[in-house]
């Protein structure tokens, strides 16, 4: 076996050849990976003398007594363990990154927002100094809900690390390309793609063509897995094999380093002398991922009526209410739209769950004008919303041949519980005051004495 070294100074193991180059395919596969020959134990998980001299760690994602088909772990092979990663913790303060439970004084949530995308400017913004959360919902204390968030990154982290205890992080470029250096491997994400980065996971994040714009959903609950098709079967929406994880990678820097943990909302640094990206080799089940949204195969009505949007979903975090999602992360991307004597957009509702979209790019059809790529809306819990009247005259009239809707790919954070409007959401993010007036040209069509259609 040979090794590759990246550009970011990472020695990476060969991937599978083919599309599948520096990645393994398959979500929740239990997967193994060296970066050097012989330095993954085989028939057990904690010999005596590990080779190389390397040193054995479990990265525990569940609770050890989770049932098997839900328990995650990984043990990792490293040059130091995470013990000598750690040290003296000072307090430092990142004002933008919010953490539920947080509603502030003076910022309502109720009503109906959108936002033009927040604007990427000349300051130089990594990516903990350059996340901006615009909503937080239950409390990161109980390990339920979520927060949203805009990232605006213009320059790498050099020598600087990162990981959450709180949270998984949902990422969703919209602009710019963006390389994480984790303990697990490395991944190149891009507009069109979203990865998943573990609790617990270290990684530093570099600029690979930039200035850097997108969404994430940090995910305070149960882990994000794939929704049950139900009748659907085996195949369509997210597939499996379509989930890559990255081969092993490591780096042996000896250079003064600064890590940052979030710790239940608050972020604290501490010192090291060397990187912590020093897993040689793994194997386990419990590591980060990347998913191409160009793969996920819709699926709809083909005769009359509109599905639920939850037809659409990509991963959900399960909550403690069977059938309730502490978290679904839904796509409405290109596809056809064929049913007979229908309402075809979605429908006026009012909804139990609170609904956050992000706009990757191209057009919505709900909202043909003002939710552009980059901006974000809010629909919280209860609060009726729809199509607005251009969008509902047109499909109202509109003779239904098939028709594609193309050039489009938005996404929705859904949770059941209140999203609260941070208050750079409410007084900084440039909010459209005129959003609520979308609904005001639509009008009175009732009469009484026309009879039937």
């Amino acid at each position: 076996m040979t090794r590759q070294e990246l550009p970011s100074g990472m020695v990476r193991a060969p991937g599978i050849a083919g599309p599948h180059d520096g990645y393994m395919p398959g979500f929740g596969n239990d997967f193994e990976t060296e970066a050097l020959p012989g330095a993954l134990p085989q028939g057990m998980n904690s010999p005596q003398r590990v080779n190389y001299g390397l040193y054995g760690e479990q990265l525990s994602g569940t609770a050890f007594t989770a049932p098997s088909h839900q328990n995650e772990r990984t043990w990792c092979y490293r040059i130091r363990p995470s013990v000598k990663h750690s040290g003296r913790y000072r307090a430092i303060d990142l004002p933008y990154w919010k953490t539920a439970p947080h509603v502030p004084q003076g910022v309502t949530s109720l009503g109906q927002y959108r936002w033009d995308p927040v604007p990427l400017g000349a300051e130089k913004l990594t990516w903990l100094t350059g996340m901006r959360t615009m909503t937080t919902a239950g409390d990161v204390n109980i390990q339920v809900g979520m927060a949203s968030h805009i990232y605006l990154v213009t320059q790498s982290m050099v020598d600087a690390y990162f990981y959450s205890a709180d949270s998984e992080l949902l990422v969703v470029p919209q602009e710019g390309r963006l390389r994480f250096c984790t303990e697990l491997g490395v991944i190149d994400l891009e507009p069109q793609e979203i990865a998943v980065i573990p609790r617990g996971l270290v990684y530093r994040v570099e600029v690979l063509e930039g200035p850097c714009r997108g969404f994430v959903c940090e995910n305070y609950g149960q882990k994000f897995e794939l929704p049950g098709r139900g009748p659907i079967g085996a195949n369509c929406m997210a597939n499996r094999r379509d989930f890559k994880t990255p081969v092993a990678a490591f780096e042996d820097r000896e250079v003064p380093s600064k890590l940052t943990i979030k710790w239940c909302g608050q972020f604290h640094e501490t010192e090291i002398g060397h990187s912590p990206l020093d897993v040689v080799a793994w194997h386990g089940n419990y590591a980060p991922v990347k998913y191409d949204l160009k793969t996920y195969c819709p699926v709809g009505s083909i005769l009359f009526d509109h599905p639920d949007p939850s037809i659409f979903t990509v991963l959900t975090a399960p909550s403690g209410v069977e059938g309730t999602a502490n978290i679904d992360f839904v796509l409405f991307r290109e596809r056809w739209m064929v049913m007979e004597d229908t309402f075809r957009p979605p429908w006026y509702h009012k909804n139990v769950m609170s609904e956050l979209m992000g706009n990757i790019y191209g057009q919505y059809d709900a909202k043909p004008q003002g939710f552009v790529p980059g901006g974000m809306s809010l629909h919280n819990m209860m609060l009726p919303h729809g199509p607005d009247r251009d969008a509902f005259e047109k499909a109202s009239t509109s003779a239904l041949e098939p028709e594609k809707l193309d050039n489009t790919m938005s996404f929705m954070f859904e949770t059941r519980f209140p999203q609260h409007l941070t208050e750079f959401a409410g007084r900084e993010a440039p909010l459209q005051d005129d959003y609520v007036t979308c609904w005001d040209g639509i009008e009175k069509k009732f009469d009484g004495t026309a009879g039937l259609k």
